[in-house]
């Protein structure tokens, strides 16, 4: 059995913490917003929320799911607003 760098477990640290994430988030968005599990998943990997998930500096991986949705619920918030915008 080989042995991992402290580097190695990190990355693998950081994927399964951001995989249990990804499934409660989308759980949330199917059960409390009524969204389909391909808009869930759709909605989410699209978000710039996502993008700050995967990134080492923000560790926002460390944070409870309820956290990481009201930046989610945030930033969708900001989207509909700046297209409603448009649309007048």
């Amino acid at each position: 059995m080989t042995q991992r760098t402290s580097e190695e477990q990190h990355r693998m640290d950081k994927q399964f913490l951001i995989e249990c994430l990804t499934t409660d988030l989308a759980t949330m968005l199917i059960e409390d917003y009524g969204y389909t599990m391909e808009k869930a998943l759709d909605t989410l990997y699209k978000s710039h929320t996502y993008e700050k998930l995967e990134r080492d500096s923000t560790s926002l991986y460390y944070q409870s799911p309820v956290y990481v949705m009201e930046h989610l619920m945030e930033e969708l918030s900001c989207e509909r607003k700046e297209q409603y915008k448009w649309e007048i």
